[in-house]
């Protein structure tokens, strides 16, 4: 099978416009020994042979990292591995009125329609009483998973007599973060045999405070799950074979539907647009397409996937697990059984109100928190937010690029806007030249922009 690499890189590339390097061998077929132990100059080496013009792909690399930098050396210590940086846009969406605090929001994306969005959203609802935002819970879970061959009665009996020693055998672990207020808050045993065969779990709940907790949490797991397998091999009351608990994993669950946040704004009907038709009109057709998307799963996806835009971007920049948090938020969305929006809009009693509710494990210590200058950056941006802080301000971004998105598929349609934010980047891969950029925006302030009218329009002033 062919691989086509391309770089779209003139910048770069001064003599080509791009490096297009069709072949069946390279990154395949090749074995190497020990690429861990070599040095990042030893394994950059080594990628770069393996490409048909290894001064190029070489080149590459090196343009996107900081040599030698104590920044770069940090960058690396992130991941396994490291070669060079993959960069992401840092755009900002000004004008968040989130519970009467005037925020700018950092938006990690490379899709600028976003950002566009974001903004557009918030401005339009800053003078209309901005987003009220009100974190509902911020319990995470874990379970230590276990099979037990034996009585299920015996083992619940077990677990009761012992879940005092459970818990103080995570003591050491849990002491500073129950200074902080938080901890282990539920411990239960769960009989999840009908379900599959021998199968219990310790169902952990945690608080965690300001701190997404993943490392906290699964070394509370683990600490549990060897006393649960001491305790047991000891107890009188066992067989020996129910004395031979098997621990199968101890892990933390992305899935936290009681670490929940809402996000919400809402204004009289009349007030949405200039005139008491165009209100109206909006507005009813604004919530029928989000009924849509509760009933109709194909929908649904794409819907909810304008939301995660405006989560996700906030999420990456303030350093926390996107991969997590849209687990988790998916989740949600189908614990019904049925794919559904996770956002809901209704008109009542002349009130426009819009709506969303979301699970969000988020963390503003540890991790890349304050290890990441950019992220520290942006935090201080947002106000130096605590997690439940946090919370508020992704759900209201997320609130605002749905209601952005929403807006333009029963007004305008989403192409116009998308297009025209996409138009710079159509320009870029057609090598536009800077003149060409400024007679392209002119004219597609009128025009419909699509990569085919992009390119007529470039023949025609090349032509000129």
């Amino acid at each position: 099978m062919q691989l086509i690499y391309d770089f779209y890189e003139k910048s770069h590339f001064p003599q080509q416009s791009y490096l297009c390097i069709m072949t069946k061998g390279i990154g395949q077929g090749v074995l190497v020994s020990g690429f861990s132990k070599k040095t990042k100059a030893e394994k950059i080496d080594w990628i770069s042979k393996q490409f048909h013009n290894p001064a190029q792909a070489l080149e590459l690399l090196q343009n996107y990292n900081h040599a030698d930098s104590d920044l770069q050396n940090l960058h690396d210590e992130f991941t396994e591995n490291a070669l060079t940086n993959f960069y992401m846009p840092l755009g900002v969406a000004p004008n968040f009125n989130i519970n009467g605090t005037i925020l700018t929001i950092p938006m990690a994306i490379e899709e600028s329609s976003v950002v566009a969005a974001a903004s557009n959203a918030a401005k339009f609802w800053s003078t209309k009483g901005g987003f009220k935002a009100t974190v509902i819970s911020t319990e995470k879970v874990g379970h230590v998973h276990f099979m037990y061959c034996g009585d299920s009665q015996k083992l619940h009996s077990f677990f009761e007599q012992y879940r005092s020693a459970l818990l103080a055998s995570t003591d050491k672990i849990t002491h500073n973060m129950r200074s902080r207020g938080g901890g282990i808050t539920v411990l239960s045993l769960v009989d999840k045999s009908d379900a599959m065969s021998n199968y219990y779990q310790l169902d952990v709940r945690f608080e965690t405070q300001d701190a997404m907790g993943a490392n906290f949490i699964n070394s509370c797991l683990e600490q549990l799950a060897s006393k649960l397998k001491e305790l047991a091999a000891k107890h009188p009351d066992f067989s020996e074979e129910e004395k031979s608990i098997e621990v199968v994993m101890s892990i933390l669950s992305n899935y936290v539907p009681n670490c929940m946040v809402e996000a919400a704004v809402s204004c009289p009907v009349n007030e949405l647009f200039p005139t008491a038709e165009e209100s109206k009109l909006f507005a009813e057709k604004f919530v029928q397409a989000v009924r849509i998307a509760q009933v109709e799963p194909y929908r649904a996806v794409t819907h909810n996937k304008g939301i995660m835009n405006g989560i996700d971007a906030v999420v990456m920049a303030s350093g926390n697990d996107l991969r997590a948090v849209a687990a988790g938020i998916h989740a949600h969305a189908a614990a019904s059984g049925k794919y559904r929006s996770l956002s809901k809009a209704q008109i009542k009693d002349g009130v426009f109100k819009f709506s969303l509710k979301v699970p969000l494990a988020l963390g503003t210590v540890g991790g890349l928190t304050k290890l990441h200058p950019l992220v520290r950056w942006c935090n201080e941006l947002m106000g130096t937010p605590n997690a439940q802080e946090l919370m508020q301000i992704v759900a209201a971004a997320g609130l605002a690029q749905n209601f952005a998105a929403v807006k333009s598929l029963v007004t305008t349609g989403i192409q116009q806007g998308h297009m025209k934010m996409h138009l710079l980047n159509i320009l870029n891969q057609q090598q536009a030249t800077e003149k060409e950029k400024e007679a392209a925006i002119t004219y597609f302030k009128d025009n419909i922009v699509s990569h085919h009218s992009v390119a007529e329009l470039l023949a025609k002033l090349r032509r000129a």
